[in-house]
């Protein structure tokens, strides 16, 4: 027997192996396979088995090994992710690497995660509250929740209602109070009541919209102000769903959302919710993707990377936020979770719900041609009014810390009349320029053509970090180039602000919620459950902010510094500008007050920021669309981004300008044997160009925009001179990769 494995590396296709007569008839496709790489061994999946190869069967390596005796994946789903290989030009074996958890990727059997969970004893029952120590506190809690939740408990319900709950239920073990055995690894107890929730007539039509097609193929955008209950209309779709005994596959953007989802899920749905994300463990990752595989949970919550989990029973995909550029695997393997989420919808013959108040300017393409059912939201839940969003011209006034004279008088306003204030930054750190005021000399990082951000975080003394390449270094005392020690900080960062924010209001409590206040795992969730209980006077937060949190109480919303993102070289920065802005306007007047959004700007007669405040952001997509199909970009266009980087700068650059070379050489071959030739519109070649940041990680780097008016065109071109890319010797001396549809020039 002959079987082809996917083993991780620049192989387009699978690999042919023998099977030796007593593994022949334990090789499954889909399961996983130990096999002899070069002068290693590796771990793959069999995508194939074959009664013949086209190589000389004596020059075929031997399988090692097979691991698995059931299919990790279906005929169907690998179907699918040979088709994310074949549009995104990846190899396979990368991509299926992609989509299997690590502890599978180094040959753990699925089913080897296993977590404690523990219950009362008969004797354990007998133990009241009066029998322990007065002063037992911890010991009397812990008995208190095994009497009031008396079935068993594992360490993830443990953790919601205790902390350092561990040395004493090792007590109570040894004395026999509660019994301990190894259960399954996800969690079966749901605690949470189910909230009541009356849907309004348009959340039921959209609902009975989707509910309509469970049984076949279709894409429908949810397009919803923000604070009108997507959510709840996400439900109301799930519940159906599972009534039919299927799964459900729901996206969401950061894994900052995925705690608070998770419990509004689940106290909705009555059971367990999995989730998949960054911020989990191996186990915890592995875990989850087998009990979905296995069906044995029926609705998985993640990031970008869920798309590829394997569903027994799947009937519906949802992807919240679907606007968001998260969804874009900027390193390695390339993939939008959109696209292929709609894809997996297509393949599996199930509805796709895009949510967003945002769409992106694709989607709402998409909806106009009538390839998406455009499902509309238009009022805020529970009659909550959306807030007023107003322009504050700063030109010539007095700034302070980056916020001016009316938004300072703004918040004492709100803030004395109860309400939360939350102010929008999206530059983490201290400032963003250290200077000498000497000689005018800035701290560069060493690597990358950027300057390092100073922070102090609670140290002393300050130190400076590259946000792109990760460098850091203590902050110098004196100037490298001249001895001063006087410096200037330009600009400012959200840990400076939230130090002027809380001397000019000693008597508030302010709360900084950005990439370094949340590094530590559930510090996101405890932040944001301060600031959504009102804990919190004054919120200060990047992007991390802006997207789905629900702060009822928030009723004034300020945005310091969004110009920076008016006049961007990439021609998606207004679109991304206008949803940024819409999105962190959305956390004002969720609640029963109405809120008010100041945007502090230089340019209050730019096109886009009056377009936004006067008519809304459908006016704006409508002429954003216009200007796209004069200009002839995407959607009216397709593109892919080759990117090279080296350390010796010519390397890239003529690396890039072979392909364009053989790019043009295929085109002219393509364009006479073409029938209609003629009517064929010529694929544009742009560049090659240095990137906006030209040197990063100490590499130089360089790009070439292939552009073309059929997405077939670009797969067509790009098939022609693939293989020969790998056989150039310049290919050696280069990082090289193919971005297709790409979302960021940078």
């Amino acid at each position: 027997m002959i079987v082809q494995v996917a083993v991780s590396g620049p192989f387009k296709t699978a690999l042919d192996y023998r099977v030796a007569a007593n593994d022949a008839g334990r090789v499954i496709v889909g399961g996983r396979v130990r096999v002899p790489f070069r002068n290693r061994e590796a771990i793959g999946v069999v995508t194939a088995l074959l009664e013949q190869s086209a190589y000389e069967e004596g020059k075929l390596k031997t399988v090692i090994e097979v691991i698995d005796a059931e299919p990790l994946f279906t005929r169907q789903q690998l179907a699918f992710l040979n088709w994310a290989s074949e549009y995104y030009h990846e190899p396979i074996g990368e991509v299926i690497q992609a989509a299997l958890p690590k502890r599978l990727r180094i040959g753990d059997a699925p089913d080897t995660v296993r977590e404690s969970v523990w219950s009362l004893t008969e004797k354990g029952r007998t133990i009241r509250a009066e029998d322990l120590p007065k002063n037992a506190k911890r010991q009397i809690e812990l008995l208190a929740f095994f009497q009031t939740h008396p079935r068993e408990q594992d360490a993830n319900q443990l953790n919601q209602y205790l902390q350092n709950w561990r040395p004493t239920l090792k007590k109570f073990v040894q004395q026999g109070w509660l019994a301990e055995r190894v259960g399954p690894c996800f969690s079966r107890s749901v605690h949470a009541s189910k909230p009541e929730h009356q849907l309004n007539p348009e959340q039921q039509r959209a609902v009975d919209e989707v509910v309509s097609s469970l049984s076949t193929y279709q894409a429908c955008l949810l397009e919803g102000v923000t604070g009108s209950g997507k959510t709840e209309v996400y439900l109301g779709m799930i519940e159906s769903v599972l009534k039919q005994g299927k799964q459900v596959l729901v996206l969401v953007p950061e894994i900052g959302l995925t705690p608070q989802m998770v419990q509004r899920f689940t106290a909705a749905l009555q059971q367990p919710v999995a989730t998949l994300h960054s911020g989990l463990n191996d186990s915890e990752r592995l875990c989850a993707w087998n009990s979905v595989r296995k069906g044995e949970v029926k609705v998985l919550l993640g990031t970008r990377s869920a798309v590829f989990t394997p569903f027994k029973n799947l009937g519906l995909c949802i992807i919240d936020e679907e606007h968001d550029l998260s969804f874009k695997q900027q390193e390695g393997f390339r993939y939008s979770a959109r696209d292929l989420l709609i894809r997996l919808a297509y393949e599996q013959q199930i509805p796709v719900v895009l949510g967003s108040a945002t769409p992106s300017l694709e989607t709402l393409h998409n909806a106009q041609l009538g390839r998406f059912k455009h499902l509309k939201l238009t009022r805020r839940a529970a009659n909550a009014e959306l807030p007023q969003l107003r322009l504050l011209d700063i030109r010539g006034e007095k700034i302070q810390e980056g916020v001016s004279t009316p938004l300072q008088n703004a918040m004492r306003q709100h803030l004395q009349e109860g309400g939360q204030v939350l102010l929008f930054l999206n530059r983490r750190g201290y400032a963003p320029v250290m200077m000498c005021h000497q000689c005018g000399w800035q701290a560069q990082c060493p690597s990358c053509d950027a300057n390092m951000t100073l922070h102090y975080s609670g140290r002393q003394y300050g130190h400076l970090r590259c946000h792109h390449c990760g460098y850091q270094c203590a902050a110098p005392a004196v100037c490298p180039s001249c001895q001063s020690n006087e410096f200037v900080q330009v600009g400012q960062g959200t840990e400076r602000l939230e130090q002027i924010i809380q001397s000019w209001f000693e008597d508030y409590k302010v709360l900084r919620i950005d990439r370094d206040t949340t590094r530590i795992k559930g510090r996101m969730s405890e932040l944001t459950e301060q600031a959504r209980s009102g804990e919190a006077d004054i919120l200060i937060g990047t992007q991390m902010l802006a997207k789905g949190h629900h702060f009822p109480n928030v009723t004034l919303v300020g945005l310091l510094d969004v110009d920076q993102g008016l006049f961007g070289a990439d021609f998606r920065a207004s679109e991304r500008m206008a949803q940024l802005i819409l999105q962190v306007a959305g956390r004002a007047g969720r609640g029963e007050k109405r809120g008010e959004v100041l945007v502090q700007t230089h340019h209050p007669d730019h096109p886009l920021l009056i377009t936004l405040v006067k008519h809304g952001y459908a006016a704006f997509a409508e002429k954003a669309i216009q200007e796209r199909k004069v200009a002839n970009l995407p959607p009216f266009s397709f593109q892919m981004l080759c990117r090279a980087e080296a350390h010796n700068p010519a390397d890239a650059m003529n690396f890039l300008k072979v392909i364009k070379a053989r790019l043009q050489l295929a085109e002219q071959v393509i364009v006479k044997a073409g029938d209609e030739a003629s009517a064929r519109r010529p694929v544009e070649i742009w560049g090659p160009v240095s990137a906006p940041m030209e040197r990063r990680q100490g590499r130089y780097r360089y790009q070439l925009l292939i552009q073309a008016k059929l997405r077939s065109q670009l797969h067509e071109l790009w098939a022609q001179i693939e293989e020969g890319i790998a056989a150039d010797p310049l290919s050696r001396k280069v990082r090289w990769s193919l971005d297709v549809d790409p979302q960021e020039m940078n």
